[in-house]
């Protein structure tokens, strides 16, 4: 069988317009496709090179298949499931920032070169005085960046047309703003002229983003026989949710019309917001999608569960999670209710997907953190609105305590962990240390002094106490105690019933 390349795919050339940090399953499931769309429906015509930021790896399989991959989208809409099978030429090029150092350069200062996406992962906006102006290149993603657009700026004179519109997709806060605080600090520490900063704030644009899509990535058990059924070889084949959102905010470099204009995602049919506040689509992403998974995973998985499909499938909690959602979140956020109940509905489908094999025990990790960005804010705002506790994001509160109730420690990944008990089944506890030792030490207690101690552990809820909150340390012991005499499945049960 033929390996997949541009022969098969007949790719266009297409000029370079797109310089793309990170080579994995999401930025090519995600911005590469909405590149790959764009080019096909509008008259953008630009090719995307992907960067390896980091010296783990390599670029063999890319290489090896010119830079054409297989996405398949797969999802449930309307009731019904859906795939979508697109091959991905957008990409015309691979190369590793530091073992083709001199071709990663030429890319940076290429006439064409108008975009920088990235996905360098939480930890990669990041300022480190260590790192130096010399290497090649520096370590840092903002230090190579940094470098990169200097160096830019030298070849065309500070041409202000030269400049680079930077859309970071990492899952930050204000990701475009913290990526130019990086390179501000890069350019002082390493005295760096004030007409490149000039150039940098005058002819660059800093995009905040929030991104949305699920994506398994290389599916293993089933590539030969989909390989099969394409007829070629392909070694990158990558898949995804049918479900994808992209929302940019405009800098104050970039007026919103001249953004629509140079990225006509929406004239390409796709699902792309461009505005000028981005937070309000970030608030409804991470309270309602995000929010949802953290307020009910751990009830649905003491009460025997361990997918999310699983759950959603199981009308005790597909009641639990929209009873949240419906009534108690939505009703908080402040964008218009139609549309939170939209995305809602949206999200309810998403959950169903039948290709999306999401372990509520992947979604456990950091729980305490995740309940802090993700539930607090509703939990708050409902009960400064209507002034009276939230049923079921108060039942998550002791679903998660029951969920780290144990003293059983363990190891994962070269990593400590806590070792639960579901009905003589043993699951792994992961979380930061300290989160770790407070439930070593406390979940024993009886259900008053526990809910006492991790209601009013401020480190868990953003510098709040949430016992002071009226009613909240009895409501949650009293849950506790009925978790720990009837079992999660016969509590939530009446919860839902009642």
């Amino acid at each position: 069988m033929q390996r997949l390349n541009k022969s098969i795919t007949h790719a266009v050339d297409r000029p370079v317009k797109v310089m793309q940090f990170g080579e994995g399953n999401f930025l090519r499931a995600f911005v590469d496709y909405i590149f790959d769309v764009t080019n096909e429906k509008t008259d953008f015509n630009g090719g995307v090179v992907i960067v390896k930021p980091i010296e783990f790896g390599n670029l063999d399989r890319f290489h090896d298949q010119e830079c054409q991959y297989t996405l398949q989208l797969r999802g449930f809409e309307n009731g019904q499931p859906k795939k979508i099978t697109r091959v991905i030429t957008s990409v015309v090029d691979a190369v590793a920032a530091i073992e083709d150092y001199d071709k990663y350069m030429e890319y940076g200062l290429c006439d064409t070169l108008r975009f920088i996406v990235s996905n360098t992962t939480e930890a990669g906006i990041v300022f480190d005085e260590t790192d130096k102006f010399d290497a090649m290149p520096p370590k840092t993603y903002p230090g190579k960046l940094t470098k990169l657009l200097y160096e830019r700026y030298k070849k065309f004179d500070g041409a202000k047309d030269k400049g680079i519109i930077l859309i970071p997709c990492e899952l930050i806060a204000d990701n475009g703003i913290e990526l130019k605080k990086c390179i501000d600090k890069f350019i002082d520490l390493w005295n760096l002229e004030d007409g490149f900063k000039k150039w940098i704030d005058e002819a660059c644009s800093f995009c905040p983003t929030l991104v949305d899509r699920i994506v398994p990535g290389y599916p293993r058990d089933e590539a030969e026989e989909l390989c099969k059924e394409f007829g070629y070889e392909d070694q990158l084949i990558d898949t995804a949710e049918t479900f994808g959102l992209w929302v940019i905010e405009s800098d104050p470099n970039l007026p919103l019309d001249q953004l629509r204009k140079e990225l006509p995602f929406e004239k390409a049919g796709l699902n792309v917001v461009f505005t000028k506040d981005h937070h309000p689509y970030k608030e409804r992403k991470v309270r309602i999608l995000n929010g949802s998974h953290t307020s009910f995973v751990l009830a649905s998985y003491l009460a025997g569960n361990d997918i999310v499909k699983q759950s959603m499938d199981d009308p005790t909690i597909r009641k639990y999670m929209e009873e949240t959602l419906f009534n108690e979140v939505i009703p908080t956020l402040s964008l218009p209710e139609d549309e939170c109940k939209t995305f809602a509905n949206a999200v309810i489908e998403r959950f169903q997907n039948p290709f999306v094999k999401h372990k509520l025990l992947d979604i456990s990790l950091n729980s305490v953190s995740k309940w802090e960005a993700r539930c607090l804010p509703s939990f708050l705002g409902y009960v400064d609105k209507f002034g009276k506790l939230p049923k079921y994001l108060t039942f998550s509160i002791a679903a998660l305590m029951s969920f780290y109730s144990t003293t059983e420690v363990g190891e994962v990944n070269g990593g400590r962990c806590l070792i639960g008990d579901r009905n003589g089944e043993k699951y792994n506890i992961r979380d930061d240390q300290f989160v770790l030792d407070f439930f070593i030490e406390n979940s024993t207690k009886s259900p008053k002094e526990f809910a006492q101690a991790y209601l009013s552990n401020t480190k868990f809820f953003g510098g709040k106490d949430l016992s002071k909150v009226d009613g909240l340390v009895e409501t949650v012991a009293e849950y506790i105690t009925d978790i720990r005499e009837r079992g999660m499945r016969a509590v939530v049960t009446d919860l839902v019933n009642a």
